[in-house]
């Protein structure tokens, strides 16, 4: 990430060679970007993995757009080891994704070292490549090199495992008769809910024991009966039409028993529209509303005063009742208004009168009711992209947007968040911005609860991606906010302003804006702060500021020189490599100090960052090394 000022020689070569490559790993990319989305316990790991990989774009349409003409051969070189992690990156997800769900949760150890195997050859491809040789813009570049500050952050990484997950296992595992609640747990963390989902299970299982050339691990035999136990009581998904015709014609003659998690506890018939109250406990709608309007305010089944009494749709029930009724052969009153009946763009999976309800609930002006339907809403849009569209078509935005006001810090929190969850749709972007969210969002950036604010910073880097965006960002107030909670908030919340701080700098007009809210004073407390964790966001986003006038004179006066050197010493390869950047924009032109760099030491760590660093760094060295000489013998 070098400075805008440091003007290099074009350079030729690359030609057939270079584009080959470049439109290789550009459709390794692709391949991964274009994966179905993870089930499991293994899905957070898949899903950081094929975000990062996707974010590497960019860089890829750019050398495909110049013609691969700016790709040398030695840079071709780290472009193919780049494309064997990438390929090693997507027969692993592939893997996950056809594999066992109930192997992966018992071995999950297994699993995590291998993704964090895959994330130290990407992080080691990336650092072969200099960006500063490849044609491609000072955004992308930016963009690319904060990529890599997460992969590099990755490296060594461990999430931690699913406790109730495993002891559900646990138990299931010994318990000759386990309970049902625990299976349908397991089921719901495991996404093993339909009939394709258990024969996909069954085919992974016996895969496996095929490929053990008969020698099977002992687990699989347990698993096997695991997965017998979870057919029996697990709800499945719609056969196909004939299965669908043999079974509605058998069950004619037979009565189907109804799980009594299906019964509404008041009238212990089938609930066609379950609804959660504030106890947690789940009924009918109609029935526990009549119970409402006689004036009772106690759940009926455990008679708890009820806290409030909004009514949350059990969206997880009423499917699994869905799913159950079609196995059976009974009919199910559709809803009115459901979605699957409805405007052609709107997805089969979302419940349009379920979000319509919530909706109603958002505008009632009962803070218990919004509080409840924000947070559901909130749960809905990062559950599935299908949601984030439906919640969005329904026209929630500006009812979400209006709640950024809220008195109510936990409503204020619901809403940020579910905005957050909900920007993650590129179209939801622009909806947001129109709904005139930026200036409230500001608002809880600066006032609201620290989880309100982390979520806030997040939300605010997920609508810089959009260019236009970064200006009305900044102009909106918020750079002084993030620098606060860059200085002040947790090591989450740290994270979440430096990745946004770092976006939006980009833009020269937010650069002024930072270095006058005193963000370089900040960065140089986290650079001599090894402990805290954030040394590399600090160095990215110095050598961003390093390249505008104002950033370059605010590091100046702030010392920086001693530990700007002893990274250079010390420091991972892109942190010397930005410690260098920063270095040479201060001593251009500035004699007084490049003679501060001279007495810090930094000639002899210049020296060897001119030998062992990247190809970026060697050339920043030389450079300053050059600068030195001529200063000495002026």
């Amino acid at each position: 990430m070098g400075p805008t000022t440091d003007e290099e020689e074009p350079e030729s070569g690359g030609g057939l060679g270079g584009i080959a490559v470049v439109e290789t790993v550009s459709r390794a990319v692709a391949e991964i970007a274009g994966l179905p989305e993870s089930r499991g316990p293994l899905r957070r790991l898949c899903c950081d993995l094929t975000r990062r990989v996707k974010l590497l774009s960019p860089l890829f349409d750019e050398l495909r757009d110049g013609g691969g003409g700016s790709v040398r051969e030695f840079q071709a070189q780290a472009l193919a080891s780049l494309h064997d992690a990438l390929v090693e990156a997507k027969e692993l997800l592939v893997s996950v994704n056809d594999g066992s769900k109930f192997y992966q949760a018992l071995q999950r150890e297994k699993f995590v070292y291998q993704f964090l195997e895959v994330t130290e050859h990407i992080e080691k491809a990336l650092s072969e490549v200099s960006y500063d040789e490849l044609d491609i813009s000072e955004e992308v570049k930016e963009q690319i090199e904060l990529v890599h500050a997460q992969f590099r952050r990755a490296r060594g990484k461990i999430d931690s495992p699913d406790l109730q997950l495993l002891q559900d296992l646990k138990w299931a595992l010994s318990e000759k008769h386990c309970d049902p609640i625990i299976l349908r747990r397991i089921s719901g963390k495991l996404q093993l809910s339909t009939i394709n989902d258990m024969k996909k299970e069954s085919v992974a299982l016996h895969e496996m024991v095929i490929s053990s050339g008969g020698e099977p691990e002992e687990c699989l035999d347990e698993i096997s009966s695991l997965l017998k136990k979870l057919k029996n009581c697990v709800v499945v998904e719609n056969p196909s039409s004939d299965t669908l015709k043999n079974k509605t014609s058998s069950v004619k003659h037979r009565s189907p028993i109804i799980p009594d998690d299906f019964r509404c506890p008041i009238s212990l018939e089938l609930m066609k529209d379950p609804v959660i109250v504030s106890t947690g406990q789940t009924y009918e709608r109609s029935c526990i509303q009549k119970w409402l309007d006689a004036g009772h305010r106690t759940c009926p089944k455990t008679q708890q005063n009820l806290s409030h009494t909004a009514l949350t749709p059990n969206f997880v029930l009423r499917s699994l009742i869905a799913q159950w009724c079609d196995a059976n052969g009974i009919e199910l009153p559709k809803k009115q208004g459901n979605c699957q009946a409805k405007k052609p763009g709107c997805h089969p999976d979302c419940d349009r009168a379920g979000i319509n309800s919530l909706l109603q609930k958002l505008k009632s002006g009962n803070q218990d009711e919004q509080r409840a339907a924000a947070g559901e809403l909130r749960l809905l849009a990062k559950r599935n992209a299908n949601n984030r569209v439906c919640i969005a078509e329904a026209g929630a935005i500006p009812f979400l947007v209006e709640l950024l006001s809220s008195p109510d810090p936990r409503i204020q929190e619901h809403a940020v968040t579910a905005l957050l969850n909900l920007s993650i749709n590129e179209s939801n972007k622009g909806n947001i911005v129109n709904a005139c969210a930026i200036p409230r969002i500001v608002g809880v950036l600066q006032n609201g609860s620290m989880e309100a604010r982390e979520n806030a910073a997040a939300t605010l880097f997920s609508l810089s991606v959009v260019d236009e965006n970064k200006v009305t960002i900044g102009a909106a107030g918020a750079i002084p906010a993030l620098v606060d909670l860059l200085c002040q908030g947790s090591p989450r919340g740290k994270k979440d302003a430096a990745t946004a701080i770092f976006n939006l700098c980009i833009y020269q007009g937010n650069k002024v804006k930072a270095v006058r809210a005193g963000l370089v004073e900040h960065l140089m407390r986290l650079l001599v702060d090894p402990g805290g964790g954030m040394v590399d966001e600090a160095l990215a986003i110095s050598a961003v500021l390093a390249g505008h006038p104002d950033g370059k004179l605010a590091i100046a006066r702030s010392n920086p020189i001693p530990v700007l050197v002893e990274v250079m010493k010390t420091g991972t390869p892109r942190n010397r490599e930005n410690a260098a950047a920063v270095l040479w924009s201060l001593c251009t032109g500035d004699a007084q100090q490049l003679r501060a760099a001279r007495e810090s030491g930094a000639e002899e760590a210049l020296k060897e960052l001119a030998g062992t660093g990247t190809s970026r760094a060697k050339r920043k060295a030389g450079s300053l090394l050059e600068l030195m000489r001529q200063n000495m013998e002026a």
